[in-house]
């Protein structure tokens, strides 16, 4: 069994440690806290849950009596205490499973049923030494991973001089990729990236694993790479602070929370043009395919060929098509599909090519109202650039993939690029057709890999937005350069509305 040791020097350190498990926490998980009495571990759960409700003041009482006590949290945590068991199969009646079902479970006293639980049980003993404690952490499996990856995060904290600093969950994506909010008393917040290297899968085509075919970034290294040279060009995107390349640990700047929506959830139209003309102002500047990360260090940011253009596409057919059908693809469809596709994308000859950000849509896009001109937007999320076609980041922003954006607005938003860049002689007509295409790449793309987000990764959250992604193809495939590719989508029902 695997282990690691931590010292912990005060309550302070120990109630670190328990954010620390707090955010690799996840649903299914069980952490057995052991140790004599004041030991530390009513410290730990209440810490670990405080910073699971990212409530500092909450009360968190001994389930001691009550036997277990639930918090509905970004984690639903259930807070066991079997000292009072008299028999392991105590813990039936208690809903022990259920729980585990919902979410974790952190147990003291876990001796008292240690044969009932889990074999991923993490266990933490803590245990006095010197003028401090030390916790040994010790288990097998996923959660053990997590637990020690994020206790490297606190250390690269601490080599950053952010060490006591409390940690919150910010957000996550579809990726492995999370974020937390770091805070110090008397400095602004900071943002903690943990971008693990990316696994590859298994091979699916020419021996290719999909993301090598797809150019999607392996390591932190693209993100640093891309930008610092988004910062030189004068983009206004996140000050790197400290960086660990080999673990994929970066300390940045935090750019704000606002975003694009108003109150009522509204896309604010004003915005979405501006992101337009910061994108225009971009796409007018020359971009080197090598771009330094440190030195000696480089990121050679990989084109956006038809190969990778095909196998996004392909996602519908690999996943949206079974989950609508309800059985595969017949070979003919498929066939037909990819036929059509590389019709349309020979029409992308000659369309000007440049420097894209892949996911340049409202999540990724920070409003700062107090500042002028482009520097209004700040911009994250940039790891996966490649060098593609102008007209794709248009299409992200324009049919943001999580925002309802009516015609009206993302005609706005059209206009106000096209604008931007007519003094740079820009060829309107070529330009929209190129829209057109990557916009029906695009959410051809999003409609399956959102169903393989449900079917596959277990987030079924992402197909509420299937209804808005259809509508955006709909749209997309009106154009009459597509009208070909339009016509087998609707032969072959791609364009039906369907129940979730």
């Amino acid at each position: 069994m695997a282990g690691l040791e931590r010292f912990l020097a005060d309550e302070a350190a120990t109630a670190r440690l328990g954010e620390d498990l707090a955010m690799a926490l996840r649903p299914g998980d069980v952490l057995a806290l052991k140790g004599d009495l004041g030991a530390g571990k009513s410290t730990l759960a209440r810490a670990l849950i405080r910073a699971l409700a990212d409530d500092a003041g909450l009360d968190v009482p001994s389930p001691t009596f009550t036997l277990v006590q639930s918090y509905d949290t970004r984690v639903p945590v259930h807070h066991f205490d079997l000292y009072r068991l008299s028999s392991a199969s105590e813990l039936d009646e208690l809903g022990f499973d259920d729980a585990l079902a919902q979410g974790a479970a952190l147990v003291e006293w876990p001796e008292r049923a240690e044969a009932y639980l889990p074999d991923s049980t993490l266990w933490i003993e803590l245990a006095h030494h010197g003028e401090g404690r030390m916790a040994r952490l010790s288990g097998q499996g996923a959660a053990l991973d997590r637990m020690t990856r994020s206790m490297a995060m606190r250390d690269f904290l601490d080599k950053a001089g952010w060490g006591e600093a409390s940690r919150r969950f910010f957000v996550g994506d579809a990726s492995a990729r999370s974020y937390e909010i770091v805070s110090l008393t008397g400095l602004a917040p900071r943002v903690l990236m943990n971008s693990p290297r990316l696994m590859l899968g298994p091979p699916v085509r020419d021996g290719k694993p999909y993301a090598v075919i797809a150019h999607s970034a392996q390591t932190v290294t693209a993100f640093v790479a891309i930008d610092r040279a988004l910062h030189a060009a004068g983009v206004s995107v996140p000050e790197i602070h400290a960086e660990d390349l080999e673990q994929g640990f970066l300390l940045l700047e935090h750019l704000g929370s606002e975003g694009f929506l108003g109150t009522n959830g509204d896309p604010i139209a004003e915005r979405y043009a501006a992101a337009a003309e910061l994108l225009a102002m971009m796409h007018g500047k020359s971009w080197p395919e090598r771009m330094e990360a440190a030195p000696g260090i480089f990121h050679d940011v990989p084109p956006f060929d038809r190969d990778a253009m095909l196998i996004e596409a392909e996602l519908l057919v690999d996943w949206y098509v079974p989950m609508v059908t309800g059985s595969p693809p017949s070979d003919t469809l498929r066939a037909g599909y990819v036929s059509e596709w590389n019709a349309v994308l020979d029409r992308l000859k000659g369309s000007e090519y440049t420097l894209m950000l892949r996911d340049f849509h409202s999540p990724n896009i920070i409003w700062r109202a107090d500042r002028s001109g482009h520097d209004r937007l700040g911009v994250v999320d940039v790891q996966d650039a490649l060098i593609g076609p102008a007209a794709y980041d248009v299409a992200s922003l324009a049919m943001d993939a999580r925002v309802t954006i009516p015609p009206e607005i993302e005609q706005q938003t059209l206009d106000a690029y096209v604008s931007a860049r007519h003094a740079a002689g820009l060829d309107e007509a070529a330009f929209r057709e190129a829209y057109a295409i990557m916009a029906a790449q695009r959410n051809s793309k999003i409609l399956g890999i959102f169903v393989r987000l449900e079917r596959r990764d277990g987030k079924p959250f992402y197909l509420k937005h299937l209804p808005r992604i259809r509508d955006y193809l709909r749209r997309a495939l009106a154009h009459p350069a597509l009208a070909g590719l339009h016509d087998f989508y609707a032969a072959n029902g791609l364009l039906e509305e369907r129940p979730l």
